[in-house]
């Protein structure tokens, strides 16, 4: 095997990737990973290697994690999923690309990564969860665990290494990050799409409200997520709003960092990313459904699943083919509906941990649900500590044994050397 200490002149580190989750538990640990390794641009700006960030298209992404992704400084270029099918089609139009570099699929279609790494000339490597679904085309397959590793055709499998859970070393990664003061906290996470915002802002402030009134000393923690802003939050809580008439008749004010509802509730919010730290500090989490319940599981902080489904007509934010769908201008309102109503019928388990474990981890609430039940059900949770620790060990039980970063990168350096050689 080739000496990763090599790396080869005027090369390039392209990480693919897609939306706001994967940015965050993925991307970013890798990217610091590499430039405490290796000497990169732009961080270093004389360096000939540089760490390059390519969006790929997804009906599960922001629109906005390229500007994500740019303020974190990591990347000498960082190119929007607008742009990825030019990309294909003309390389050079987006700025010289060295000779030789190693694409790394993090996220999106995997299909994606076999295409751009082919039109660039690049190595690649496919970190999978689940399936590889290319291995003909991969360089080199950085493996989740067993699961992956046994649907992989043995004929693949000496292109393998079993790496583990990037995920498993969020807790590891954020061990600097400021304590909360003292006080039995509950995180809210809304999600990050609009969709998803428009129910779970006002829904999550009237389930704030009622879990205060049954326990007063609880306090509230809502991390913002990187592709919103708070202006976004309050424009959801805005009783202007019909979903947020419902819950309430006056609009939550901004005071010092903090969010005050009507009924006099204070939320801290939080714009520092990653917000893995604080959140592991948190009694529970009452959550969306989406790439926040891995970061949860990864952390071991117990939750609460919720998807409200008398707001259908919003919740279009599916996955795959139902969801772009769910989105068309002319079907939107009808076939969202539909489509929506028959996956909550056919849905099986939502959150990823549910996912992982094929049985039902942490609680999940589908239905015509009241923030008064998940007030209810959240106050039963944290006036039981032992439930919640039995909850907190399974999700580390679940979770992939750590070190998956660092073996990544070693493979990333691996095949840069690989690349020299060729």
């Amino acid at each position: 095997m080739a000496d990763p200490e090599l790396a080869p002149a005027g090369a390039a580190i392209v990480l693919v990737s897609n939306g706001p989750g994967e940015l965050t538990t993925w991307v970013r640990p890798l990217a610091h990973r590499l430039h405490r390794e290796l000497p990169l641009r732009p961080l270093h700006a004389d360096a000939p290697l540089g760490l390059r960030l390519v969006l790929v298209p997804c009906p599960n992404a922001t629109g906005s994690e390229h500007r994500v992704a740019q303020a974190w400084g990591l990347f000498e270029r960082v190119l929007p999923a607008a742009r990825f099918w030019w990309l294909l089609l003309r390389p050079d139009r987006y700025g010289p690309w060295p000779p030789q570099g190693v694409v790394v699929f993090l996220g999106g279609d995997q299909f994606w990564t076999v295409l751009l790494a082919a039109r660039l000339g690049y190595r690649h490597i496919t970190y999978a969860e689940w399936v590889a679904r290319w291995p003909r085309w991969n360089d080199a397959l950085a493996l989740m665990g067993d699961r992956a590793l046994a649907r992989l055709p043995r004929r693949w499998r000496h292109r393998a290494v079993l790496v583990g859970d990037l995920m498993a070393d969020l807790s590891e990664a954020s061990e600097g990050d400021d304590a909360l003061p003292a006080g039995e906290w509950v995180a809210l996470l809304p999600g990050s799409k609009r969709a998803k915002l428009q129910v779970g802002v006002p829904f999550l402030l009237a389930c704030a409200d009622r879990l205060a009134a049954l326990r007063p000393g609880c306090r509230f923690l809502l991390p913002v997520a990187p592709t919103t802003t708070v202006a976004e939050l309050l424009a959801h809580a805005d009783p202007a709003s019909p979903i947020a008439r419902s819950y309430s008749a006056a609009q939550p004010t901004l005071e010092n960092g903090r969010l005050r509802t009507a009924a006099g509730t204070e939320i801290e919010l939080l714009e520092r990313h990653p917000a893995h730290g604080c959140l592991s500090q948190c009694r529970l989490a009452l959550t969306t459904v989406g790439a926040n319940t891995a970061e949860l599981g990864a952390l071991g902080l117990p939750m609460i699943v919720l998807v409200p489904t008398q707001h259908l007509h919003v919740m279009q934010a599916w996955d795959g083919w139902m969801g772009l769908l769910a989105r068309l201008p002319l079907l939107r309102r009808l076939l969202g509906v539909a489509l929506t109503a028959w996956r909550m019928r056919h849905r099986g388990l939502l959150a990823w941990p549910n996912i992982s474990a094929g049985r039902m981890v942490v609680p999940e609430r589908v239905g015509a649900i009241l923030p008064e039940q998940i007030a209810a059900e959240a106050a039963d949770w944290l006036a039981s500590p032992e439930r919640l620790a039995g909850m907190r060990e399974d999700l580390r039980s679940l979770r992939g044994r750590p070190g998956a970063v660092a073996a990544l990168a070693l493979m990333v350096r691996q095949q840069l050397a690989a690349a020299e050689e060729a």
